[in-house]
């Protein structure tokens, strides 16, 4: 138990983050025994169809359309994602809001006040705490965002009506394993058996398509149950009964948002008859879907997109979005990341593409310089094609810099693409005076 002091009845939200912060030995602690019987001596029950959803990449873009098509439909509807980009409040939502200091304020109360000498990390403990707002909110729906990974992970103490498993690659592998068949078995552990278990990865790893024989859930496989197909102009979703068809492409922007969209779909075909959805809820929860930081170009000139990726596999995608983009004179990249990810993996992925990279340093223990992380990309981009000119390198303390450098050299016609960590984008929105 800690010896810190335990926020008074006037302590604000940023107080009780910082306590929060402190209160356990690691940021990380993998296992469901503590948050389970703190959520056990609360009495935590959610009202509603609970879907839980996770994956390497997808999760957000999944969640939000979710949301959004659900909200469309007249349903109350919480909705937890995590981490957050600029305030801690964005990871919870009742109805569309983003909760008060207010409201986050009385449910951490209540957590310390239930878990007495257990120790719980920062994210269980704001696990709990949104999961009791939810659970007092009288909410039709609830949509849970996995944290990190999903078998030891906070929100797997809830049993999902439906659970989405969007994609599986290579991330957090000190956690989760060095290959895509340790972290599929560790992703499918939030499936449940007899439920719906919908997996939008084109090709599931093994050790998934294994543990749901062995649980025996109801496998919802893209391309077998499930699929899309469209056009220029719209787009379509056949699932196993139901089809939906002349849709708008979703507000969210990318190659990859109908394969999130259609997980989305099949997930709702899936329980449809707890919540039934129309047509024009769907046309219009796709419109007004929207997740900053996920391809997100702001308008203006030179564009400016915004992209939280920070592992190989959203890289790619990143890069085949960037390539759909048309032609821009110059891409002027601004990159910050944290030293535990895959850098060589993600600046092979954007290859060639920077004409100007604005190495970026980011705080605290995950953190790099400016300098040490332009060293890392210099080591790590592929050769310039033929008779091409080298991408310059520079580097700078933080995004905000970084980014004020390449608005300084960018041409009207060029592009500038903020991505590598959540901390990049979001320091650059703050720059921008905007909230994510």
């Amino acid at each position: 138990m800690s010896s810190v002091r335990t926020p008074d009845a006037s302590a604000s939200l940023s107080d009780w983050l910082q306590y929060l912060e402190s209160i356990h030995a690691t940021a990380i602690d993998m296992g469901l025994d503590r948050v389970r019987e703190v959520a056990g001596r609360m009495g935590l029950e959610l009202s509603g169809v609970k879907f839980v959803v996770g994956g390497t990449n997808g999760k957000g873009s999944t969640c939000a359309m979710l949301e959004s098509i659900l909200l469309a439909a007249g349903y109350k509807v919480g909705l937890y994602t995590s981490p957050h980009l600029i305030d801690f409040n964005e990871r919870a939502r009742v109805n569309g809001q983003i909760a008060t200091d207010e409201a986050l304020i009385a449910q951490f109360q209540a957590v310390e006040a239930a878990r007495g000498a257990v120790s719980l990390t920062y994210f269980e403990f704001t696990t709990l705490a949104i999961l009791r707002l939810f659970s007092q909110s009288r909410l039709d729906a609830v949509v849970l965002e996995v944290g990190l990974g999903g078998r030891l992970d906070a929100v797997n103490i809830i049993d999902a009506d439906c659970s989405i498993v969007t994609s599986v690659d290579l991330d957090h592998t000190d956690w989760l394993g060095d290959t895509r068949e340790k972290i599929g078995f560790e992703k499918a552990h939030i499936y449940r058996s007899g439920r719906p278990a919908i997996c939008s990865d084109p090709v599931p790893p093994q050790s998934l398509l294994d543990y749901v024989e062995t649980i025996g859930a109801d496998l919802w496989l893209f391309g077998r149950d499930y699929n899309y197909s469209g056009d220029r102009q719209q787009w379509a979703y056949g699932g196993r009964e139901q089809r939906r068809s002349s849709m708008a492409y979703p507000a969210l922007r990318g190659a990859n948002q109908l394969l999130n969209a259609s997980a989305a779909l099949a997930a709702l075909e899936s329980v449809r008859d707890r919540l039934p959805v129309q047509q024009q809820a769907v046309r219009l929860g796709l419109l007004q879907a929207s997740l900053p930081g996920r391809f997100q170009i702001l308008p203006g000139q030179p564009a400016v997109i915004l992209d939280v990726a920070h592992n190989p596999h959203a890289a790619a995608v990143l890069a085949q979005n960037l390539d759909n983009m048309g032609f821009h004179p110059y891409t002027h990249v601004v990159f910050g990341m944290l030293n535990d990810k895959d850098l060589a993996g993600v600046v092979a992925k954007m290859g060639t593409r920077a004409d100007y990279w604005y190495c970026a340093g980011l705080p605290g223990p995950r953190g790099t310089s400016g300098q040490a992380l332009a060293d890392q990309v210099a080591a790590a981009l592929p050769p310039s094609p033929a008779g091409g000119e080298s991408p310059s390198i520079e580097a700078y303390a933080d995004p905000a810099l970084a980014f004020a450098a390449a608005r300084e050299r960018a041409g009207e016609n060029d592009r500038i693409v903020v991505f590598g960590s959540f901390l990049t984008v979001a320091s650059v929105l703050q720059a921008l005076g905007r909230k994510a």
